[in-house]
């Protein structure tokens, strides 16, 4: 096999900012054919198919019409996270191997439930974290992991957008629905990467959490304002006794150098080190402003190739994916794709700490919450049953 055929489910703002780049303008689309789409929304549906020539008959609302009624060899989830579970575990029971792009699922059990279709199945399961292939995050996990810098103990990391991202006021509005920032938070949106990358750096098991959440400027917001988090500082403890601090919002000015602010330090036994993710090597004085520019995310080339890690990193999933069609796919790979940190397992038990710690927190001041200690052994325990522990190292 040279080339999936690929059924992509939603077809929304992540295929508009990156997707439809990977599928069409990458080093990585003559591996994919777009064969069939379902998305419920008309617009979305209508832009996509109508842009790269999907005919008729494979254009769907309803994805298990489309799992039922097209030949297929693989799936593309791209619905909102708290939706991922029931398509891609419907695509996997129709025989196919799923792309999930991050977070794996807004709950464990969701994620358990994504896991364990995949091993009944004997499909493969990726889900693209694309912080992953930045070489930087690259360089970090194998320095730390050789033991050059010891023992982790404690880091810093911030991830913080323009009020842009969040702001329904904003024109063009950025996200496709006006109540993005109250259905979600920036620990569901943000939080996620800075969190898998560390746990990807350091590969240590997080057993406690907890988040304390800021609310100023969104609910300042006019004409319409929003009632949601501006910044999360959501608190680390893992397995070692080491504590990470990962602080995310979306409300810093529009002026600000980059679409988005962000680093981090890390201080372990016999070193420290620094992530410059905020200095990618572009930095540009204009009568437009001052820029950061990230040309290793996302890179337009001049014949039209569009590369960057941000293709690079679902890219090489879908060569795994043929790899293993084609019977080269090694014992070592697979299980190295398929254990519970590559797949985000706990990055999304971290997630549903943190949201749950601010669910239960009390506010200490105007507009600040401060959430609850939240155990994640036990949170594991109650979601998925004692028996689920060793699994997953608790």
């Amino acid at each position: 096999m040279e080339k999936l055929r690929l059924g992509v489910v939603g077809v929304g703002s992540v295929v508009r900012e990156i997707y439809q780049y990977l599928y069409y303008r990458s080093d990585y689309s003559h591996l994919l054919d777009v064969v069939a789409v379902a998305d419920p929304n008309d617009q979305f549906r209508n832009w996509f198919c109508d842009t790269f020539n999907i005919p008729a008959e494979r254009r769907f609302k309803d994805y298990r019409e489309m799992f039922a009624k097209v030949k297929l060899e693989a799936a593309q989830i791209n619905t909102p996270d708290h939706i991922h579970a029931a398509p891609t575990i419907a695509a996997l029971e129709a025989g196919l191997d799923v792309l999930v792009p991050k977070p794996t699922a807004a709950t464990v059990k969701d994620t358990h439930a994504m896991l364990q279709a995949a091993k009944r199945t004997g499909k493969l399961l990726g889900i693209d974290f694309h912080k992953r292939e930045d070489p930087r995050i690259k360089e970090a996990e194998a320095r730390y992991q050789s033991g050059r810098y010891g023992r982790f103990q404690a880091g810093v990391w911030y991830m913080l957008d323009k009020l842009m991202i969040a702001d329904p006021n904003h024109v063009p509005m950025f996200f496709a629905t006006p109540n993005f920032a109250e259905r979600n938070t920036p620990i569901s949106f943000l939080t996620v990467h800075m969190c898998d990358a560390l746990i990807k750096i350091v590969d240590l098991r997080p057993v406690e959490v907890r988040s304390v959440g800021f609310s100023h400027k969104l609910p300042s917001l006019s004409p319409v304002a929003v009632k949601g988090f501006d910044l999360c500082d959501t608190e680390i403890i893992f397995a070692n006794g080491a504590v990470a601090h990962i602080i995310t919002g979306w409300h810093l000015p529009n002026t600000a150098h980059a679409t988005t602010v962000q680093s981090s330090r890390m201080i372990c036994s016999e070193a420290m080190f620094d992530l410059g993710i905020d200095t990618p090597g572009l930095h540009e004085l204009h009568p437009d402003g001052i820029f950061e520019v990230n040309p290793l995310f996302k890179n337009f080339e001049k014949d039209g190739t569009v590369t960057g890690y941000g293709i690079s990193s679902p890219g090489r999933i879908y060569q795994k994916f043929i790899a293993n069609h084609n019977g080269q796919l090694t014992a070592k790979v697979r299980e190295q794709m398929m254990n519970p940190t590559s797949l985000g397992f706990y990055t999304s038990l971290v997630l549903q700490g943190a949201e749950e710690s601010l669910s239960q927190g009390k506010p200490i001041a105007d507009g600040v919450t401060r959430g609850v200690s939240i155990d994640l052994k036990a949170l594991l325990s109650r979601e998925l049953g004692s028996e689920a522990l060793s699994e997953y190292g608790y």
